[in-house]
C-alpha cells in the first residue's frame, strides 16, 4: 500500500492553523469596584476608658457618747435621713438624776456666795470705821472670791450634764443614708467607748475613684504643649458612667480631684469624679467603667472599624491611590469613638480608605467608589475596653 505525503509547506501551515483554531481565548478581568471613605482631619474628643469604685461623699458614724442602755431604734434601717434627726434613743434616767444633782450642788454654791458676799459687805463697813483689823477685811473678800469660783465651777459642771443627758437621744449628724444597726435594744453602751450605732452616708452626689498611669499623663501634657491635644481643667472634664450590667449611667459628672503624687506601687495617679445621684441607682462600692473625657485631639481621623485590619505590627488599612493602586498604609489606632477608631498617625486629609472587599486587596488594582455612610446607632461602652477592642479588631489576613 502507498501513502502520499503532502509537501512540507504546506503541512506546516495546516498543523499551524489547526494549532491556533484550538487554543483558549484568555478572558481580561474586570478592576474590582472597592467602596471607600475619603480621610478628612477633625478635632475628636480625647477620651478614656477607666475602672472605677464608688464611694460615698460624706461618711458619719454614729456613736454612743455617753454610758447607757440602749432603749430603742427610732429610724427604719435604708432609709434616708436628716441632720438632727433622732436614730437612737439611751435611757436618760440615770443621765436626769445626775443632772438634777449638779443643780443642787449650783443652788449650794450660789447661797454660800451670797453668804461671804454680805459678811465681806459687812467686813468693809466695819473696816471703814478702824474696827476691823486689814487682815480679817482681806479674809472675808477671798471668802467671797472663792464662793464666787465655785458657783463659776458648778455651773460648768451642770452644763456638762446637761450636755450629757442631751447625748442620750442619739441624732444624725449629717444628710444621708442610715445604715444598719450595730447594736440591739437593752444592750450597755459607750461605757468604755464610744460603740457604734450606725453609719450615715451621704451618696447624692456619689464619688467615682479610678487612677490612670503616670506615663500616660505625661505623655498628654506633652501632646498639648505640642498643641496635638487640648486638656480641659479638672473642674470641666466631664466623667460618664457605665453600669455593671452595661447600661449608660443617664447623669454625668466631672473630675473633681487629681492626686499631686504617684502610688510607688502602681505608677498611677489617683483621680476622682463627682456624679449626681439623685435615685440613689449608684451605691458605695460599686465597681463601674468609667469614661472619662479629658479634651480634644485637634487633629485625628475617624476611621470605621471594618476598614481597619491589624497583625503583630499593629494597624493599617488598605488606601486606593488616584491612579487606582492599592497600598497598605500603618496606622495608630488605640482608642475607639462610638463605632469609629480614633486614628491620631499614618493617614493625610483626602486618602481614600477601602470599606469592603478588604480580603482581596491583595491585588494591585482597585475601581473606587464613595461608601454610603453607616446609620448612626446609640453606642453604649462596654465595661472592658480591652475587651472591646479585641472583639471590635476584625479577622487577620
Amino acid at each position: 500500500m502507498r501513502f502520499r505525503i503532502a509537501p512540507a509547506p504546506l503541512l506546516i501551515f495546516a498543523l499551524a492553523a489547526a494549532g491556533c483554531s484550538k487554543a483558549p481565548q484568555q478572558a481580561q478581568m474586570p478592576t474590582p469596584e472597592v467602596g471607600v471613605i475619603t480621610a478628612k482631619a477633625q478635632s475628636v474628643p480625647l477620651t478614656r476608658d477607666l475602672v472605677g469604685r464608688l464611694s460615698a461623699t460624706r461618711t458619719a458614724d454614729v456613736r454612743a457618747r455617753v454610758a447607757g442602755v440602749l432603749q430603742k431604734r427610732v429610724y427604719t434601717e435604708g432609709s434616708d435621713v436628716k441632720q438632727g434627726q433622732l436614730l437612737f434613743q439611751i435611757d436618760p434616767a440615770p443621765l436626769k438624776a445626775a443632772l438634777n444633782a449638779q443643780l443642787a450642788n449650783l443652788a449650794a454654791a450660789k447661797a454660800t456666795y451670797t453668804n461671804n458676799h454680805v459678811a465681806a459687805e459687812r467686813a468693809h463697813s466695819v473696816a471703814d470705821k478702824g474696827l476691823l483689823s486689814k487682815t480679817d477685811l482681806d479674809n472675808a473678800l477671798a471668802a467671797e472670791r472663792t464662793a464666787a469660783a465655785a458657783v463659776q465651777q458648778a455651773q460648768a459642771t451642770v452644763e456638762t450634764a446637761r450636755i450629757n443627758l442631751g447625748y442620750a437621744s442619739v441624732t444624725a449628724p449629717i444628710d444621708g443614708r442610715a445604715g444598719q444597726q450595730q447594736v440591739t435594744e437593752g444592750a450597755l453602751v459607750g461605757q468604755s467607748e464610744a460603740t457604734l450605732l450606725t453609719t450615715v452616708e451621704q451618696i447624692d452626689p456619689i464619688y467615682v475613684n479610678f487612677s490612670q498611669a503616670v506615663g500616660e499623663l505625661d505623655a498628654l501634657r506633652r501632646a498639648q504643649a505640642g498643641g496635638h491635644v487640648s486638656l480641659e481643667q479638672a473642674n470641666k472634664a466631664k466623667v460618664d458612667l457605665v453600669l455593671p450590667d452595661g447600661t449608660a449611667y443617664t447623669h454625668p459628672g466631672t473630675l473633681d480631684f487629681s492626686d499631686t503624687s504617684v502610688d510607688a506601687a502602681t505608677g498611677a495617679v489617683s483621680l476622682r469624679g463627682i456624679v449626681p445621684n439623685p435615685d440613689h441607682q449608684l451605691l458605695p462600692g460599686m465597681y463601674v467603667n468609667v469614661h472619662l473625657t479629658m479634651g480634644e485631639i485637634n487633629h485625628a481621623y475617624l476611621v470605621p472599624q471594618q476598614a481597619v485590619q491589624r497583625d503583630s505590627k499593629g494597624a493599617y488599612v488598605y488606601v486606593i491611590g488616584a491612579d487606582g493602586h492599592v497600598a497598605q498604609r500603618r496606622i495608630k489606632a488605640d482608642t475607639l469613638h462610638g463605632s469609629d477608631w480614633i486614628a491620631t498617625d499614618g493617614l493625610a486629609d483626602g486618602d481614600r480608605i477601602a470599606m469592603n472587599q478588604i480580603q482581596q486587596l491583595g491585588m494591585a488594582l482597585a475601581r473606587a467608589t464613595p461608601e454610603k455612610p453607616a446609620t448612626a446607632k446609640a453606642v453604649a461602652w462596654p465595661l472592658n475596653s480591652a475587651a472591646q477592642q479585641h472583639n471590635a479588631a476584625p479577622a487577620k489576613n
